[in-house]
């Protein structure tokens, strides 16, 4: 959980005085996340979400505001970045980039239901197929290049083993994410966070899915991966749920066909999904940022789904 912008009224008033969405009425902290810094904002003329990013630059962030700007307009439950009186997508607020989206309405859930995983599978299929007309390009940012760039920084502080390991899965996926078979899967725009704390369910259907902020472009598979990893899985060991699994993969399948060549990868992707956020929150617990609140995740939960990747036990594929 995180807030690293304190925001006070008049910083709120000001910033939202550039929008056309009334006058602000009530301001809240989200001590959720560990990137960003979000409120709630709600104003005369309706509820919203302000985001102070942290790490993105404003030269990175039009991607991700004109990507799920595009995924509304294509009927999908994303939240809709507002325009500013200038047509802006972003402003800057204390130095930092900002945005103002709608909120959208449900809660997230802890133990996920087979036909909720149907319905997160059937969603990112219609994100990935929508993504395909989606004109602008920005590598994914929590890819290999971070993955690389970060390991040696871990060092000092993992006990041997856990640094050998991590390292010989980078270099393993270094070599599957230079390959040729990698550069033919089918790709595009990725959320790459499609946890279960990022989609809201209102009644029995997705309200919205939120948190948009590290999508970029790279294989449609991985994004099932991460997707896969966290909704079908007991967190604690990190084995499959298989009827749960299976469910989401199918409805995925349903809209957007597997391939052949994407199953013959699905266990190597599998494990490079548990490896990106194994290291990420490696480093947030050993690295972390000012914050005035922030509570790191447990890093051993990826730790414990690599290996289970790694084995030979049965993975969820279409029927």
């Amino acid at each position: 959980m995180a807030v690293f912008t304190a925001l006070g009224r008049d910083d709120i008033e000001r910033f939202t005085a550039h929008y056309e969405v009334g006058t602000l009425a009530e301001a809240e902290a989200i001590a959720a996340g560990i990137e960003n810094t979000n409120y709630f904002v709600t104003t005369t003329t309706g509820r919203y979400v302000l985001t102070v990013f942290e790490r993105l630059t404003f030269r990175e962030l039009p991607f991700y505001l004109e990507l799920m700007l595009h995924c509304a307009l294509h009927a999908l439950p994303v939240p809709a970045p507002q325009r500013n009186r200038s047509g802006a997508l972003m402003g800057e607020l204390k130095g930092k980039p900002a945005a103002l989206v709608t909120r959208l309405p449900g809660r997230s859930v802890e133990e996920p239901t087979i036909a909720q995983c149907e319905q997160v599978g059937r969603f990112l299929a219609r994100l990935h197929l929508a993504g395909r007309e989606f004109p602008l390009f920005q590598p994914h940012l929590r890819g290999i290049g971070w993955w690389k760039s970060t390991l040696p920084k871990l060092e000092p502080f993992l006990p041997e083993h856990a640094f050998r390991d991590l390292a010989e899965e980078v270099v393993f996926q270094d070599c599957f994410f230079r390959s040729a078979v990698f550069e033919q899967l089918p790709s595009g725009p990725i959320h790459a966070d499609l946890f279960r704390d990022n989609v809201l369910f209102d009644g029995g259907a997705i309200g919205g899915v939120i948190d948009f902020y590290f999508a970029g472009c790279s294989i449609w598979l991985f994004d099932l991966a991460v997707t896969i990893n966290d909704w079908c899985v007991d967190l604690d060991s990190g084995a499959f749920d298989l009827p749960r699994a299976q469910a989401l993969v199918q409805a995925y399948h349903g809209e957007r066909p597997l391939t052949p060549a994407e199953h013959a990868c699905w266990r190597t992707v599998l494990r490079a999904a548990a490896l990106r956020f194994w290291l990420s929150r490696l480093d947030d617990l050993h690295r972390p940022r000012d914050a005035h609140l922030l509570k790191p995740h447990d890093p051993t939960r990826f730790e414990r789904m690599l290996q289970r990747r790694r084995s030979d036990a049965p993975l969820p594929w279409p029927v």
